[in-house]
């Protein structure tokens, strides 16, 4: 037996780089149940199904479930067939889920905050009712319940700070460059856990994540020339989709932490994952409010326009009002990416439960040049289209090798090492 890991994420957005399986149940890393919502679904998780832990050391049991050899069960050509209908929808759904990350900010390009407020209270009133659910059901104890505070306050503290930081900066980038800033969530979870956790990481790991920050910075370092993708964009927008996904690494660690001390406290029980997403939505809303009035300030809005902002948000969510003409495409195209964001995180725990990690995180990782192509294309409400230079290109295709090397099989032997 194998034990399997998958990384804790905010259950919020899309960063869903899923470079290992990593999901927000927002972006279920969900922008559900963050991957990335994605961006995040995404971030070591425990699975909520119902595991048989076999041969598991304590630590690994509260990071991970057991399969057999970490490969795809199988029992035969309906079990092949039946793993490559699943990989489909996943890669479809992951890849649904990054374009509509962008197109429900077309309309709301201008009230990313409320936007970001109003998805976060309602994963609230889901992830509690589940919460609720649960504890009725026996699975989740008082003792779960108990736990400090503190941390989950913490956690909902960065995923406030990044998700609203996200929005923002996604607002105002072009399509297929969000895809590729978001993988930086990588390279500062691999940072941040080797220097928080004190995780240590094979060769491929630390080589993969090194091709992923040079795909970056290829994609993007040539932005201030002519005809270049980010040529009238500026430097702000990205940094600051960067930094967001320092924020949401940052939160992923610390959920870790938290499951991994849990052990202790709750005498070898597994922490239930609702407890955690529960809790850390909740602080998210609460800081989410109270920071209104410093983040306002990416967009220029003073403290004393707020209430108008918010009246102006919900016309333009609600799609109402003689003065919304710029906000075509609401209500719909912000429910639809929520709608998709939590089928795509239920696809890919049903995912995870029928094959393995690997097989999830290739299919997550799939989905990244996918996107990237699509959001090249004229598309409802951005007719455009983009056109993309030789070094964005080079850098996509750099990008993508160092996911492909980061998430390669290993062997036993350096799977002891780095972990």
């Amino acid at each position: 037996m194998v034990c399997i890991r998958y990384h804790f994420s905010n259950l919020h957005q899309p960063q869903y780089s899923e470079s290992r399986f990593r999901m927000q149940l927002g972006s279920v890393q969900i922008p559900l149940l963050k991957f990335r919502s994605v961006n995040q679904i995404s971030s070591r998780i425990i699975p909520l199904f119902s595991v048989r832990k076999r041969n598991c050391k304590l630590m690994d049991d509260i990071r991970a479930g057991c399969s057999s050899g970490g490969e795809p069960k199988s029992d035969g050509g309906g079990a092949s067939i039946g793993l490559l209908v699943a990989s489909t929808v996943t890669i479809s759904l992951a890849t649904a889920n990054r374009v509509l990350y962008k197109l429900a900010l077309v309309p709301m390009k201008e009230y990313p905050f409320f936007m970001a407020q109003t998805t976060t209270f309602g994963y609230v009133v889901i992830y509690f009712s589940i919460l609720y659910a649960r504890y009725k059901a026996g699975i989740v104890t008082t003792e779960m319940l108990g736990l400090p505070k503190s941390r989950f306050a913490a956690i909902g503290l960065l995923e406030a700070l990044g998700v609203a930081s996200g929005m923002a900066a996604a607002a105002m980038l072009p399509g297929p460059v969000i895809p590729i800033l978001s993988q930086a969530f990588t390279i500062w979870q691999l940072l941040f856990s080797t220097l928080i956790l004190k995780r240590r990481y094979s060769l491929n790991q630390i080589l993969g994540c090194l091709l992923v920050a040079g795909g970056v910075i290829i994609a993007v370092g040539s932005g201030s020339d002519d005809g270049h993708i980010l040529s009238h964009v500026g430097a702000f927008w990205p940094v600051l989709m960067i930094g967001s996904t320092a924020l949401q690494a940052t939160a992923s660690i610390l959920k870790e932490f938290v499951f991994i001390d849990s052990a202790k406290r709750l005498e070898g029980k597994t922490l239930d994952l609702f407890v955690v997403n529960s809790f850390g939505s909740g602080f998210q809303a609460s800081f989410l409010f109270l920071l209104l009035p410093l983040l306002s300030n990416l967009k220029g809005i003073p403290f004393y326009e707020l209430p108008s902002y918010f009246r102006s948000g919900m016309g333009c969510f609600l799609n109402i009002g003689e003065t919304n003409q710029d906000c075509q495409g609401a209500p719909w195209l912000p429910l639809l990416y929520i709608a998709v964001n939590m089928c795509f995180n239920i696809s890919a725990l049903n995912l995870l439960k029928v094959s393995s990690a690997l097989v999830s995180s290739l299919s997550i990782t799939l989905s990244v040049p996918l996107s990237i192509y699509i959001l090249t294309l004229p598309l409802p409400f951005m007719p455009g289209g983009s056109n993309l230079d030789a070094f964005f290109v080079t850098g996509v295709l750099v990008l993508f090798l160092g996911l492909m090397l980061y998430n390669f099989p290993q062997s036993a032997g350096q799977r002891s090492k780095s972990d």
